[in-house]
């Protein structure tokens, strides 16, 4: 019995980040030189638009956001512990189920061109593992379109909160998550008169179920930089290298010079991968100057419309916008920088390949009205069609 004939997709007429004309075949999820001679072709005509790698979300928190649900009048809160109770009042006050919010605004997301998350759920006692289960159920529903790794997060803290260990250890062997979390070390969570140890838990938990970690700096000065110094020291310990991440790491976002090279030589010589989420001037992480080092870094979205913050949207190009005005970026190559965090940065710290566009790379790519790429992080155009492995997945904005 003769098999049916491969089916290649050619986008006609687009233009691969604002060059000439020309056509993309997708074959099998990634791009090729040319259709294949025993291939059945689809034609869908690009119009002349600015074909863009999609993007990747290394830091988004789904099962914290209120899109899409009634409007939540935020109080003012002092701290992360303010906040952290402020998430619990809103998941009482919400009236969809966490994975009927997750789903919204990832496939929101998705349909702006995120083609892969990092995504973080808390695990506490005020929720059990209904986060990890709700965020869990949307990324299955969205198979073959946005790829997720989900991070079972320790928010209320593991030292100062009772029972959050044994959560993220049930956590740990559901199968469910790919990394388990951790939160200031030094600070918020930090043991004081009480019994514990924050990262020797969580890294022994990561060691015995084969999982990723990624950790949560938000202390500044040595109060941050001295439990980054122990995560790398236990990380090349236990052969981790590769599998460790540090979010915000504002601590970091403070140095220059030559202490900004001495600790990214370390963090690179560990192995170990940074985030960051662009909230302002001085939390921003010198990307371009660790990248040159060695160090890994994606771009995230952190909080989305959640108690701590009614801003957000999930979209990544937005973020690269973001990005490029907390550094005041003007020149050309310092948005297409931005971007490129976006799109390479999030990718290798997630262990995916590159969507470069070119013959053998992901199928994975936006088509948008513009001139070039640094145009498009600036004017945040719409993104027509989204694609993802060869099948478009959005039109307009909207999943498909």
């Amino acid at each position: 019995m003769t098999p049916p004939p491969r089916t290649a997709t050619l986008f006609h007429d687009v233009r691969p980040f604002g060059g000439p004309a020309r056509d993309l075949v997708a074959v099998d999820g990634l791009l090729a030189a040319e259709v294949p001679a025993d291939a059945r072709v689809e034609r869908i005509d690009g119009g002349g638009r600015l074909a863009l790698p999609t993007l990747v979300d290394a830091h988004i928190h789904p099962d914290k956001t209120s899109w899409g649900e009634p409007w939540h009048s935020r109080r003012p809160a002092h701290g992360i512990a303010e906040h952290v109770a402020g998430d619990v009042e809103l998941a009482r006050a919400l009236p969809a189920p966490v994975g009927e919010r997750a789903l919204r605004l990832m496939s929101h997301a998705a349909a702006r061109g995120t083609r892969a998350m990092r995504a973080h759920a808390d695990v506490a006692p005020a929720y059990g593992l209904a986060g990890i289960e709700g965020v869990a159920e949307a990324a299955g529903k969205l198979a073959g379109v946005v790829d997720v790794e989900l991070v079972a997060f320790p928010q209320h803290g593991v030292v100062r909160t009772p029972g959050v260990a044994e959560l993220l250890a049930e956590a740990a062997a559901s199968g469910l998550v790919t990394h388990i979390g951790g939160i200031d070390p030094a600070g918020f969570d930090a043991a004081g008169d009480r019994e514990g140890d924050q990262l020797g838990t969580v890294f022994a938990l990561a060691e015995k179920h084969g999982l990723g970690l990624d950790i949560h700096l938000h202390d500044r000065g040595e109060r941050g930089l001295a439990p980054l110094r122990d995560i790398a020291a236990r990380t090349r310990a236990l052969g981790l290298r590769g599998r460790v991440s540090v979010a915000h790491a504002f601590a970091v976002a403070g140095l220059s010079g030559r202490e900004l090279d001495e600790t990214a030589d370390l963090l690179a010589e560990a192995g170990i991968a940074l985030t960051t989420v662009a909230l302002s001037a001085t939390t921003i992480l010198p990307f371009r100057r660790l990248a040159e080092r060695g160090v890994r870094i994606g771009l995230g979205s952190d909080g989305v419309r959640d108690s701590w913050s009614p801003f957000g949207n999930a979209d990544m190009l937005h973020r690269a916008w973001l990005a490029a005005w907390a550094l005041d970026a003007r020149l050309d190559e310092e948005l297409e920088a931005c971007f490129r965090l976006a799109a390479d940065g999030g990718a290798e710290l997630l262990g995916l390949p590159k969507a470069d566009l070119r013959p053998g790379s992901p199928a994975d790519f936006m088509l948008l009205d513009g001139e070039c790429l640094p145009q498009a992080v600036v004017d945040l155009p719409r993104r027509d069609l989204v694609v993802r492995a060869g099948r478009v997945v959005a039109r307009d904005g909207r999943l498909v």
